[in-house]
């Protein structure tokens, strides 16, 4: 591969040949993108030279930090063996083999089968096949609709983006598919602040009845939801909000699924997010995290009650990828989990840097723009606002976040901007003293933002 271009013939040969994901293409190629050249720990280099702090784990996955010789390691292994085998034709590879085996032990114990695929939008393409599947079998073939939530994120398929409730994208191409209802989001700011939290969390919960009740509870096959709302701004659901949710899932006999492509393999403080949160699913999805994101891949894990039916009613299940099982994603993911536990991850977010993570976030309350933050664990959120007093907004179209933003990556600092909340989900691997550099960049770019809106006269 070239790598002696400057910046400038990166970005043209990058605008005149790739398309990137969720992109305004014409923007993009007049303003030139960021091309990264290089990453290590924590840290990315720009084409420029630039060294920026990566607060989002690269997409939410990167969990283990950049790197990673152990990663890398399995990776080569595993290509000199066998690059490639598929799982069809009753065939099985001995990586996949051993990840379905090592995910059965770390995942919650109602788990002991695994579906692979090549990503979370994937798993979730899988999880409606799954779910429909499983209730022909149960002799409810009616049992059809799945229940998402407003502003949730589960893949850009075209059954993925269906399952979320991003309104923007079902915009574009006649989404949702039939059979995908929604219901609203639990986000106390927006929708309880008449509310404790503890209450709003039952509120919440209870629409989710009130859908199945409208649609039919004899028509709905599942609800699926992410245990803290990733792209749609980490909405952190008061403590009250999942459990009420089993509650009802059990009371209707609806299968409970859990997107854990962002929360799983340690990123709440435990090694899924489902667990964090106080629920038992039926179905679980997962990738990101599973690899550090060094390869693709995802999968779903199997719960006993839905795996025993696909199993003894026998017949062939109609679906698959060509990289279900992946042998190189595989061993990867193996190594990054083994990884996981060596260092102790998942114990050192729980007790120690997603303590210390929410405790910085907490003070950044006492900022001028600052209106409301949220942790758990490795994912933190702040809200910018107009008027603490209140929590009065500011007014969409000045994309103050995005303003934010601006100044994130001019001093160094991958924060992400999901309308005015600035969101964060760093590597699991960061100290305390790497906690203290990203909140110092962060308290840096909430100062230029407030001198850019005072400078326009933005507040109140």
């Amino acid at each position: 591969m070239t790598t002696s271009r400057s910046t400038a013939e990166w970005q043209a040969l990058d605008a005149a040949h790739f398309l990137h994901p969720f992109t305004d293409f014409q923007s993009l190629a007049a303003r030139g993108s960021r091309v990264i050249t290089k990453a290590d720990g924590i840290w990315l280099t720009d084409s420029d030279g630039q060294r920026i702090l990566d607060a989002m784990s690269g997409l939410w996955c990167v969990n283990v930090g950049y790197g990673q010789q152990a990663l890398v390691d399995a990776a080569t292994q595993q290509l000199r063996e066998l690059p490639f085998y598929n799982a069809f034709f009753q065939t099985a590879t001995p990586p996949a083999i051993e990840l379905a085996a090592l995910l059965a032990e770390v995942t919650p114990p109602q788990f002991r089968h695994v579906f692979f695929a090549g990503s979370g939008s994937e798993g979730n393409d899988t999880v409606v096949r799954m779910v429909r599947r499983y209730w022909d079998l149960m002799g409810q073939p009616q049992r059809q609709v799945i229940i998402s939530r407003v502003n949730a994120y589960h893949g850009s398929t075209m059954a993925g983006a269906s399952l979320g409730g991003m309104s923007g994208m079902h915009a574009q191409g006649g989404l949702p598919i039939p059979g995908i209802v929604h219901i609203q989001q639990p986000y106390w700011h927006e929708h309880g602040r008449h509310l404790s939290k503890d209450e709003f969390g039952f509120v919440a919960a209870r629409w989710l009845e009130d859908k199945i009740l409208e649609v039919g509870p004899d028509k709905v096959a599942a609800f699926i939801g992410e245990p803290v709302q990733g792209a749609g701004g980490v909405i952190v659901p008061p403590a009250t909000y999942w459990p009420e949710i089993q509650r009802i899932c059990d009371r209707h006999g609806i299968l409970l699924v859990s997107d854990e492509v962002i929360t799983g393999f340690g990123r709440t403080g435990h090694w899924f997010g489902c667990e964090t949160q106080g629920f038992r699913p039926d179905l679980m999805t997962f990738a990101k995290g599973v690899t550090s994101g060094y390869l693709p891949l995802g999968g779903v894990m199997v719960g006993e009650r839905v795996a025993r039916v696909l199993i003894e009613h026998g017949g062939e299940f109609n679906h698959g990828y060509t990289y279900s099982g992946h042998p190189v994603a595989c061993a990867v993911a193996l190594a990054n989990i083994r990884l996981i536990q060596s260092l102790g991850l998942v114990e050192h977010v729980r007790d120690d840097v997603g303590p210390y993570l929410a405790e910085r976030f907490e003070a950044l309350r006492g900022h001028p723009l600052v209106g409301d933050v949220d942790t758990c664990g490795m994912m933190a959120a702040l809200l910018l606002v107009k008027d603490k007093t209140d929590g009065t907004p500011f007014t969409p179209d000045l994309g103050l976040g995005m303003v934010c933003r601006g100044h994130c990556f001019r001093e160094g600092l991958i924060m992400r901007a999901v309308g005015d909340r600035m969101i964060v989900a760093p590597p699991l691997v960061m100290t305390r003293a790497d906690v203290d550099h990203m909140m110092d960049l962060i308290h840096r770019c909430l100062d230029l933002t407030l001198a850019d809106a005072r400078a326009h006269g933005w507040l109140a």
